[in-house]
């Protein structure tokens, strides 16, 4: 008879295999954190608005930068967003005079979408513009994780990059609704892929792995039809806003790496090798060093793993993480697309079963996300490229193994469970 295990041993092997983990377990916990978040998010919006203390300086959403940019497109002067004084001025008619400024560096094609919202009274834009994103938002991860009921929503909408959207009132809901039915179309829909991956380019630089995977795995069908569709914004935009709009763009764009390079933005916020390197004490120069040297191996990485075997759920998780780490600029509430991505490896493990420490890991994903902001201000630590990281390594460990070794954790009831239902989309 064996002896019996001693008490670490046997507390390594549960947190090992996580079977406590249970999907009813994470829609509870993930309800819990909600109904905290949003108690959270109202609470230090009435403090900001001084209801419980005078403020001197009330906040802006960089929603209203959305806002004033749509304004001067429907007063006739839309090139006028890029000038940081009548686009300050503009925001401070939309909202408190005494509001700082929120930067606008979007192309002219986001002015079509921000001039729409501006022909509506500024709180009405506010909510709608959120509540259609939130829903395309969710109808693309239903998609994605095949599920029914609306258990799932409660870790889902807990996700502390959901309310970082919602309180800076940003458009992360709409660039992981476009990012991520790109990766679920790209495979069985090219054309309707290469649509809304074509309507990202609002976001150009979260476009930067795509193109080298798309040819690396001979997605031509995708590549041609996302290439017609920013083709088509872009001549749209310049009928409605003329080439001088362009030309003010691309001269905002050229100075703003100032912006980011003096700490406006803060660098805790930042989800970047760049923001990483800036928050350890980092200078510019040797910290773009980094994010280049980041975006280098992250670009090879992908286009080896589109070009190879991989299945179409890690094709699609590793892309997603790496474009978080590729890119100089992403901010907390970006880290949707690590969600998303989350979405991605949790059909892997569905269809082949959990690897050890994978429930783990994805779950501590949550706190270190919320604490991302805090352990940046206080301790200069950079959690959110590390979470980031640890994503990845998830996805290129399933690579590199095939599939689990061993014998694989049977689909029912662990995170992110749902039965089958019907093909994959």
């Amino acid at each position: 008879m064996p002896p019996p295990r001693n008490l670490p041993a046997r507390l390594i092997d549960q947190l090992r295999q996580a079977d406590w983990l249970t999907r009813d377990r994470v829609i509870a916990w993930g309800f819990v954190l909600f109904i905290e978040e949003l108690l959270l998010l109202a609470f230090l919006a009435l403090w900001q608005h001084g209801v419980f203390v005078p403020v001197q300086s009330p906040p802006a959403s960089d929603f209203v930068s959305f806002y004033a940019a749509g304004k001067l497109a429907l007063a006739g002067t839309p090139q006028l967003a890029y000038d940081q004084a009548a686009h300050y001025l503009a925001q401070q008619q939309a909202t408190d005079p005494s509001s700082p400024h929120q930067y606008f560096f979007y192309p002219p094609v986001y002015l079509i979408l921000c001039a729409g919202l501006a022909s509506m009274p500024y709180f009405v834009a506010f909510a709608l513009f959120q509540a259609c994103t939130l829903g395309m938002f969710i109808v693309m991860m239903r998609r994605l994780l095949r599920e029914q009921g609306a258990g799932w929503l409660a870790p889902l909408l807990a996700f502390p990059a959901v309310f970082w959207t919602l309180g800076l009132g940003q458009n992360a809901f709409l660039t992981a609704a476009l990012f991520g039915g790109f990766t679920l179309m790209v495979d069985r829909r090219p054309v309707g892929a290469g649509i809304l991956l074509g309507a990202l380019c609002y976001k150009p630089h979260f476009g930067l792995l795509v193109p080298g995977a798309l040819i690396a795995g001979r997605r031509w069908v995708a590549f041609a039809a996302a290439t017609i569709t920013v083709a088509w914004l872009v001549g749209i935009s310049i009928a409605l806003f003329g080439w001088q709009t362009w030309q003010a763009y691309l001269t905002a764009f050229a100075h703003s790496g100032e912006v980011y390079d003096s700490g406006a933005i803060d660098f805790a916020g930042m989800v970047t090798p760049y923001g990483a390197a800036r928050l350890l004490g980092f200078a510019p120069w040797p910290a773009y060093a980094v994010q280049g040297g980041a975006a280098l191996f992250m670009a090879v990485l992908i286009a080896l793993l589109w070009r190879g075997n991989a299945s179409r759920n890690l094709r699609a998780a590793s892309m997603l993480s790496a474009t978080l780490l590729a890119v100089p600029l992403a901010l907390l509430y970006d880290k949707l697309l690590a969600l998303v991505a989350i979405g991605w490896l949790l059909r892997e493990a569905r269809e082949r079963g959990f690897l050890p420490w994978e429930k783990l890991v994805l779950v501590t994903v949550y706190p270190l996300a919320l604490l991302t902001w805090t352990a940046g201000e206080a301790f200069h630590l950079p959690l959110g490229p590390m979470v980031t990281c640890a994503i990845l390594v998830l996805c290129l460990r399933r690579v590199w193994l095939g599939r689990p070794a061993g014998k694989a954790t049977p689909p029912p009831r662990g995170i992110g469970y749902a039965p089958a239902l019907g093909a994959n989309p």
